[in-house]
Formats: C-alpha cells, structure tokens, sequence
C-alpha cells in the first residue's frame, strides 16, 4: 500500500514554520536530525572501541613493555571492543543512522510514521551507550568476560567485572534492545505505510531493501538476547540458575544449581548470526546503490537481488549452531547447521556476481564511494571465502578459537561494514550537508585503510592455521608457537597503528569540509533515486515542500539509449507526446524521452513500461 499526497501517515507532517535550537537540533523529532545524532554518537562510542583495539595491539605485538596493561585489562578491552563495535556501532548507525536519513527520502515520504517514536529511539539508545560507558569508572571496572558473555565465566568471581561490569553491561544491552525496538517497528511501518503515489515495492532502492530485510531481523532476533540478558542478571542478582550449574570456584561451592550454560549459547547465537546479517544487509542494499550511480550502469538482476536479500534474512536464523561445533552437540546437527551454513553462501555469491556484472563494461568513475564500494567487494569475497572453511565440522574444530577465527570475522562482520560506512558517508555527505567532503583526503584515507587492514588481518589467517589460540593475553611461554609468530604480531600492531592514524584524516575531513568544503551541486553525482530530487539541499524538515513527488520508474535509470542525459530521476514524468520506441528489441519495455508533466498541471499516471529495464516489465531488470 502506498501512501499519496493525501495519504494519513503524512497528513500535517510538513513543518515549514519557525523552530528553536532546542527544537530543531536537541529534541528534533526531524528522521534527518535524528540520523546524524545517532550516527555522531555511534562515531564517538566507535573510537572509544577503536582505542581499545590498540591497547590490545599493544600487548599483543610488545607484550611486557606496558605495565598498565595486565591480563584483566586486556579481558575487559577485548569485551568492551568486540560488544562497542558490532552492536554499538555497527548496528546503531546502519540502521539508526543510514536508515533513519534515507528510508523517508527514498520512498518519498514526509518522515517516519512515528517521529516522535524516533525520537525517542535516539535518546534511549544514547542511554544504553552512557550506561555501558559508566562501567569504565566502577570499582573493578568493565566485564572481561569476552564479548560473547558466556555463563559461568561472566560471573564467577575472578572474573574481571564481576561486581558491576557485567550488571552495566547486561543493562546496557537491554536499554539498546528497546531503543532498535522502537526504532525498527518505524522503519518496516514507514516502508509499508508511507512510500508515495506509484513507489510500489519492485520500484525501491536496494538500500531500502537491505534495511528493512535487516529490521525484520533485528525484531525476531533481539527478543532471544533479551531474555537470556534478563535471564543472566537474575543468576547474577538474585542467584537464580538458569545457566549456572553446580560448580565449585576458588575451593568454595557456590549457590547455583541446575542451570544449562549451554542454552545461553543457543540464545545468545540465535541472536548473534542474525546480527551478522543485521549488518551485512543494509551494506550489500548501500554498496549496490553506490555501485550503480558510480558505473553509470543499471544494476544487474535486480529481483534476483531483492530475492537473494530475503533469501539471506530467512535462512540467517538457521545456521546459528555452526558456532557451537565445539560445544556438543549431536552429530546430526552438525550436519544439518553446516549444511544450512554452505546454502546461504548461495544467495550471498548471487550479489557479488551481479555486483561484478554491474560493473562490467560501465562508465566506472573511480570516485571515493566508489572505491570503497570496491573494496567492500574484495574483503567480503576474502572474508566470505574462509568463512566456507569454518563452515564445515572438520575443518573448523582445529581452527575454531584461534586467530583464523579472528581474522575470518574482521574481514567479514568488521572491515566489509566499516568501509560500506565510509562509502556511504562519502555519497550522502553533499545531501546531509550541502557540500563535497575533500577527494584528496578521502583517497588517502581509502588506501590506508584498505591496505591496511590487509596488512593486519591478512597475516592472521596463518597465526591460525600455525595453531595460535585467541583470547590469550601473551604468548611468550608456550613452546607450540614458533619464534616467526611472535614477529608477525609486532608487525600486525604496527599495521593497526598506522590504520588507526588513518581514520584521523577521516574525522578531519568530516569536521574541516562542514564549513570548508566545496558547495555540493543539487545531484552531484547524477543519481536517479529519490533522496536526491528535494527541492532543497540539504533537504529542510518535511523534504519534499507543499507537495509530495510521484514515482514513475525503479531507481537504476542510467545510459538510456537514444537519451541526451545518462539518467533519469524516478519522479521524472514520461513525455506522452513522444512515441514509445523499443530497446533493445524487447517488446515488452517501451521508453519515452521523459520531460516535465503537461502543462495542465496534473501529473500523468505512472506507468510501469516506461523504462527500459524496469522491474515492473515482465522480463524484469537486465543488463
């Protein structure tokens, strides 16, 4: 169902008065304000994280010549960085961030269903974050339990973080879960309820798709870590046993009884391989957005893609035992979760094949989203390639918990996001802000964070396969790791040294361009989708002025033959008094040389054959 100009989920949406400071950038219930303040707080928490990685790399490479960092303190970064990073940015600013600014501009709407809804979102999410950061300043500082919180190790005494930590970070966690709640049921209503007059489903951008696929997700996920959050607090709090079994610590027997620790890796995974994809989604609809405007070129396939999205998103939630190889299980499950494992390399290989077909023979502009649109495609390909080895019962018991894990992991859940965030950035800086971010900057800043991160992660596949086990705070007196590892680690710290220093020119170039940057075009890069047809940029509080646009074609309109121009926007109306001429002998797409709507003022009915590689025609999207 779509919702026109006089739809009820936009009635007395536009807001074209007056407002305060107060109003309009502190309690804004804007999607865009919104949007930037969660992606600003998640920058901020993803630095706090980024620190922590180099405090790790810092004994890892020099172990023994930093003596504030002890094996607790190395426990709490590595639990602190991995929870910060996968959930506190990653997940925050995919969907708070990209989806907050882009759903209501893509599909036309005014803003989300629910702003105050979204407002909301915002501040309970930035509670979650103070919560979690007040757990660095409590006596006996953050968890070090591991960010996957496994029971009884996250609470028995000796643990680092037993006493408040793993409290802060169980509430925290519980806090997020209700803020991506909030926030999730906007953007599905939104999506559902609120695109504009001729934007059907088959019309919408790929980085709709993947949002709401993950959303989706998030919604069916998230419910299995609250309770086994809630669950944990209880054994923590009052003593209860859900996971802690009879066990003695320290000499003394403690007051558990009966519990299971292993149902809270059933949960906690049954959240956790969603989450990958909660991730992965939104950056598989970004990269093929950017893919398409920057090689001037239809994207390939596009209903295999949407199908590939929701393929994904189906079966994420059956294969969240190939983490719990090791943990015992029945060998029939085994085969059946590593046999769900390989199935769902198939519809994610389809996206990389027609990424690589969109971009064959196209008008490619080596631009800086551009770039890091490539790039996403190489490490996710390298990442995804070992992920077929961990996959299979085997291969990953010899490899399970050591650094091939690790490296397997960042390339796939870390790297691959972060540079789809950085291509993103990059793309909608000009629509946020209404001027470039500097290309010279943004191409160092590629390179050494590309390179980079190769240089770190690349090497740490052979630390695994060499039998180097992670989670250990120093490796000196374990005669099985041979002298060349012990190298290989300093090296590897030094690399992450020189990528943290890369993301410096990053935040310079945000901060400086905001004021400094050259003034962006109204479409700079020439993009067909509707986020960038407002009639004002940066678009003002309703988006769209007095009158809601009206959607005519899907949004991959590029190098139409026979066209003057290379593309054309979807709320560009069809000239009905040119003929409709064929192309490329396919009878069933016609395409008009598209103009203004007539001069009576009444804009024609969409029309779904207008384009000649609509998704609507019966052949659907071709290239």
């Amino acid at each position: 169902m779509t919702g026109g100009s006089d739809s009820p989920a936009h009635a007395g949406v536009y807001h074209g008065g007056p407002q305060s400071f107060w109003t309009k950038y502190v309690w804004s219930q804007d999607h865009k304000v919104i949007a930037v303040q969660y992606a600003l707080t998640a920058i901020a928490v993803g630095l706090v994280g980024l620190v922590l990685s180099n405090l790790m790399r810092l004994q890892l490479g020099f172990p023994g010549k930093f003596s504030f960092i002890d094996a607790n303190h190395y426990y709490q970064y590595v639990t602190m960085h991995g929870m910060i990073m996968v959930i506190y940015l990653l997940t925050a600013l995919f969907l708070g961030g990209f989806g907050n600014y882009l759903i209501p501009l893509m599909v036309g709407a005014r803003d989300m269903v629910f702003p105050f809804l979204n407002m909301l979102s915002y501040w309970v999410y930035l509670l979650a974050v103070v919560v979690l950061m007040i757990s660095f300043f409590v006596p006996g500082g953050p968890t070090g339990a591991g960010w996957t919180l496994y029971p009884p190790q996250a609470i028995l005494p000796g643990t680092p973080g037993t006493e408040w930590g793993i409290v802060l970070m169980l509430v925290s966690l519980l806090i997020f879960i209700v803020a991506a709640t909030m926030g999730g049921l906007n953007y599905v209503t939104t999506v559902l309820q609120a695109r504009t007059e001729g934007m059907t489903l088959l019309r919408l951008p790929l980085t709709v798709w993947g949002i709401v696929m993950a959303t989706v997700l998030a919604l069916l996920a998230f419910p299995a870590l609250f309770v086994s959050g809630v669950m944990m607090l209880l054994d923590k709090t009052l003593h209860t046993s859900f996971f802690m079994p009879a066990l003695v610590s320290l000499g003394q027997p403690l007051d558990y009884r009966g519990g299971s620790p292993l149902l809270f890796q059933h949960l906690f995974w049954f959240f956790g391989h969603p989450e990958v994809y909660i991730v992965a989604l939104p950056a598989f609809g970004i990269v093929s957005d950017l893919i398409s405007v920057h090689a001037r070129k239809n994207i390939f396939g596009y209903r295999m893609m949407v199908w590939a999205i929701l393929a994904i998103g189906v079966l994420s939630v059956v294969v969240w035992a190939h983490h719990m190889f090791i943990s015992g299980m029945n060998p029939y499950f085994g085969f059946f979760f590593a046999t769900t494992t390989l199935v769902i390399a198939i519809p994610t290989a389809i996206k990389v094949y027609n990424w690589v077909l969109t971009l064959w023979r196209g008008d490619i502009h080596l631009t800086v989203p551009m770039l890091f649109a490539i790039g996403f495609i190489s490490t996710f390909v390298i990442g995804g390639l070992t992920g077929l080895f961990l996959g299979n019962v085997s291969v990953d018991m010899p490899l399970s918990n050591t650094y091939f894990v690790v490296a397997h992991f960042h390339m796939v859940m870390g790297v691959s996001p972060l540079l789809v965030i950085f291509g993103g950035i990059y793309h909608w800086y000009p629509l946020i802000t209404g001027r470039r971010l500097d290309d010279r900057l943004g191409h160092w800043h590629f390179w050494i964070t590309f390179l980079g991160t190769y240089a770190i992660f690349f090497p740490m596949h052979y630390l695994g396969v060499l039998g180097m086990p992670r989670r250990y705070y120093e490796f000196q007196n374990y005669s099985f790791i041979p002298d060349s590892a012990h190298a290989m680690n300093a090296y590897i710290s030094v690399a992450a040294f020189v990528v943290a220093a890369g993301q410096l020119l990053f935040l310079f170039n945000l901060a400086w361009s905001l004021r400094h940057g050259k003034a962006a075009t109204h479409n700079p890069w020439r993009a067909a989708s509707l986020e960038w047809q407002t009639p004002d940029v940066p678009p003002v509080h309703g988006n769209w002025g007095p009158v809601l646009p009206v959607v005519y074609r899907w949004p991959y309109e590029y190098s139409v033959p026979g066209d003057s121009d290379d593309f054309v926007p979807q709320n560009m109306a069809p000239d009905p008094r040119r003929p409709a001429t064929l192309v490329h002998g396919d009878t069933t797409a016609l395409h008009r040389r598209d103009a203004p709507p007539p001069s009576s003022g009444a804009p024609p009915a969409p029309d779904s054959h207008d384009s000649p590689r609509s998704p609507d025609s019966p052949r659907g999207a071709t290239s």
